[in-house]
């Protein structure tokens, strides 16, 4: 598996992001599904990776500047064909890796509650997130779960 920085222009990227959006949209209320879209993505503040497998897009996750000591992980998506084979932990890694280089103290992320998001979760939990205090003006619902890692 190789992580990549970029990828955003790729079809296959696309229809991975495009794929994020609507499985969210489909578990959780619309107002508190927080996937973003591919231009959403390009934004300076984001740097977004994605993991291949020769050209096989495997996953794809980004990191978010809140503040210069605060990230935010944002768009873990696993390609369905690869799910269960440690492709979401290897870019959490990556992405923790570059938050610390970056001298972020703490990363926090948005998730769902939804039964579908449950294997996320344990993910997070399993890498030391824990619950965490709401941030970065997201609204507190029933919908989402906050999660932050003291780095």
């Amino acid at each position: 598996m190789e992580l990549r920085e970029g990828g955003l222009d790729d079809p296959r990227v696309i229809a991975l992001v495009a794929h994020h959006q609507a499985e969210a949209r489909a578990t959780t209320p619309q107002d508190n599904a927080h996937a973003m879209s591919t231009e959403g993505l390009r934004r300076a503040d984001i740097s977004f990776w994605c993991a291949w497998e020769g050209e096989e897009l495997l996953g794809i996750g980004a990191l978010r500047e809140l503040s210069p000591d605060h990230g935010e992980v944002k768009s873990m998506r696993t390609a369905p064909g690869h799910l269960r084979r440690g492709v979401a932990r290897q870019i959490l890694a990556q992405l923790v890796s570059l938050a610390r280089t970056r001298g972020y103290r703490r990363v926090s992320l948005e998730t769902g509650t939804a039964p579908v998001f449950e294997p996320a979760n344990r993910m997070y939990e399993a890498a030391g997130f824990v619950d965490g205090p709401v941030f970065g003006g997201y609204p507190e619902s029933p919908h989402n779960r906050f999660m932050t890692l003291t780095l």
